[in-house]
């Protein structure tokens, strides 16, 4: 497996696959060409259908200024869901040309080549290595974590935090309606100010959890600096709840990053087994693997055991999985906005039943995890980011 810091990447929402990954294709090509006067890109699958909502025209452009983007929405034979066509000109003829999907999470793979972050730092598979690792070294996640990667990692996850937390902050003050024609109106500082009467304990705690998950996708939504987490559509759920512990309940940031890493390690089997995007497995890839990431660091968080910490992961995706991926409109609004802050707190009742039940409990979170992939391949494509079924069928407005 590779370094969890590729987990988190900062960009620009609204999607890591449809506008971060876009852009780093683009950046990657045009310093390839850098004597081009012309470069062409076409996007296909679900980048075609759902690119326009998503700003990746914008995104690439951004990139290389000029570039003409067309929609390839016929052609089905692709290599992947998420495939771009980049072509550089130079006084009329065609000097050179790439394909490149963009793999989720905002990570690249340029057809051909060795793919990005292509160095491993884990040896271990799936969890199951990793537990086996950690049990014959007593060491908890964590430690593990730590002896495996670089010294940089703790730098990383500190800038990573940062801006999570500035998502938070931006999002709490921010007021207005969201671009793209919905109507969507920002809820994140209504919701973190409109206490009710007689509110009680647990009653506040959700509330505000929800707000923190609603200003960090909102910022997203706006096209804002967000961190994948592991993507931008489902990237409100891991701060909303490290926020809330961090701000509300104390915890210190040394084990608000001890817990980033735990969430990256979780991620990070998640999306070399499976899958965290939308575009290929659904939003099970999306919000089910950052529910699953956020319940592993909530618990690690708490001091659980490293059984309890797999099984928390383990009940956040079994109860993700089938999970459809259709935007309204090709925006990452509705139901993306609302499904981070529900999944931020199913990830706090999974920790919750882990924390008494993980000795009785009958499947792994490496099974989860291959059965996530497989209902992703099995699931119809007009239910994998193309707005074609479900809610972008059936919502006409009102």
């Amino acid at each position: 497996m590779k370094t969890i810091k590729s987990v988190y990447k900062i960009g620009n929402g609204p999607s890591s696959s449809h506008t971060v990954g876009p852009y780093h294709a683009a950046k990657t090509f045009g310093a390839r060409y850098p004597e081009a006067d012309r470069f062409r890109v076409t996007l296909y699958g679900s980048l075609a259908f759902t690119g326009e909502g998503h700003g990746t025209g914008k995104a690439i452009r951004s990139a290389l200024p000029g570039a003409q983007v067309l929609f390839d929405r016929e052609n089905a034979d692709l290599p992947h869901p998420n495939t771009m066509l980049f072509e550089a000109f130079k006084d009329g003829r065609k000097i050179g040309s790439n394909r490149i999907f963009s793999i989720g999470g905002g990570s690249i793979r340029i057809e051909g080549e060795p793919s990005e972050d292509e160095i491993e730092v884990y040896p271990q598979k799936n969890f199951t290595e990793i537990l086996k690792i950690c049990r014959e070294r007593s060491l908890n996640l964590a430690q593990f974590i730590y002896r495996m990667e670089d010294d940089q990692l703790r730098a990383s996850l500190k800038t990573a935090w940062e801006a999570m937390k500035d998502a938070v902050h931006r999002g709490l003050c921010a007021e207005g309606v969201l671009p793209g024609g919905l109507g969507v109106a920002r809820k994140a500082k209504t919701l973190y100010e409109k206490r009710c009467y007689n509110e009680s304990a647990d009653v506040t705690m959700n509330r505000v959890i929800a707000a923190y998950a609603y200003a960090v996708s909102e910022e997203n939504a706006d096209e804002h600096i967000v961190v994948t987490a592991p993507t931008c559509g489902s990237c409100g759920v891991l701060p909303a709840v490290l926020y809330y512990m961090h701000a509300d309940r104390g915890f210190p940031e040394d084990e608000i990053l001890d817990a980033l890493a735990v969430a990256g390690i979780i991620g990070n089997v998640i999306r070399t087994n499976a899958s965290i995007s939308g575009a290929e497995c659904g939003c099970q890839a999306e919000i089910g693997s950052a529910c699953s990431m956020t319940a592993a660091a909530l618990a690690a968080l708490y001091g659980l055991n490293i059984d309890q910490i797999e099984y928390a992961a383990e009940i956040a995706m079994e109860h993700n999985l089938g999970l459809t991926c259709d935007p309204v409109k090709g925006l990452v609004q509705i139901p993306c906005i609302e499904r981070n802050a529900v999944a931020a707190m199913r990830a706090i009742s999974s920790v919750n039943l882990s924390r008494f039940l993980y000795s009785t409990r009958k499947i792994s979170f490496d099974e989860v995890v291959t059965t996530m992939y497989r209902t992703g391949m099995d699931m119809n494509e007009k239910y994998r980011e193309t707005s074609h079924g479900g809610l972008a069928q059936i919502y006409h407005g009102n």
